[in-house]
């Protein structure tokens, strides 16, 4: 694949500048070993046209609140989610997402915490592996296979935990198991202590567009709770999303 080479130096400055949580020209050209003058100019850029600030250093501008809530928003879909998953949340008093698929990974899309919900997600529009997730594992086993098959292999198994599945071969295995009962659990695969129940959310023609889950510690989310009445809730929720999204 072609690509530019001025604008990858551009996102590779604005990436490091968020996930610094700012910067100064001297630090981001030490950090990304960019010469000075490369950096400035880059930044100057990026400030002129309002995505970056300076405040004492170089943080990410508000401008990207814009792109993002565009982003999140485009799918009539993803509107209408955000109601269920405060239901949820309501209802479980845990923590309740939705993710969406992009570029082979999960993206969070809209969440919301219950009053015993633990703190422990990532946050909107962060990215976490497809297969550590119950959403993600859900969102998978609903996909044509020819989809499946590309991302995972395009796809790092780094383990995250030592529960994380770590072999494409075990991970088609038990997508297959998710296809025939219609919901994924998340045992501490992406972080100790935290279980999940996901299940994906479809549109009118059969395509997923992103997938359900609740969250919480592995010690509340056990027995027949986490393996019956939680995936029971949330097979409902999604059937009654995919409603309003069919008939909106």
């Amino acid at each position: 694949m072609d690509t530019v080479e001025s604008v990858e130096t551009m996102f590779d400055i604005t990436e490091h500048i968020h996930q610094a949580g700012g910067g100064t020209i001297s630090g981001i050209a030490a950090e990304l070993d960019y010469a000075k003058s490369t950096v400035h100019r880059h930044i100057a850029t990026l400030e002129e046209r309002g995505y970056v600030v300076n405040n004492d250093g170089y943080y990410v501008g508000l401008r990207f609140l814009e792109l993002g809530e565009d982003a999140r928003n485009r799918r009539r879909g993803h509107q209408l989610a955000k109601e269920k998953v405060e239901e949820l949340a309501q209802e479980t008093e845990e923590r309740a997402q939705f993710l969406v698929e992009e570029h082979g990974e999960a993206v969070y899309i809209h969440r919301a915490l219950g009053s015993r919900a633990v703190r422990t997600d990532p946050g909107i529009g962060k990215r976490i592996p497809l297969h550590a997730t119950a959403s993600g594992k859900a969102m998978l086993a609903a996909m044509p296979s020819e989809k499946v098959s590309r991302i995972i292999e395009q796809t790092r198994f780094a383990e995250i935990t030592d529960e994380t599945v770590t072999d494409a071969e075990e991970l088609r295995q038990e997508l297959n198991e998710i296809r025939e009962r219609g919901y994924a659990f998340n045992r501490e695969e992406n972080l100790d202590g935290l279980h999940a129940v996901g299940v994906p959310v479809r549109n009118p023609d059969g395509g997923v567009i992103g997938g359900l889950s609740v969250s919480g510690p592995s010690h509340r989310f056990t027995g027949e709770h986490f393996e019956d009445e939680l995936p029971t809730l949330l097979l409902g929720t999604a059937n009654e999303l995919e409603l309003n999204i069919a008939h909106s």
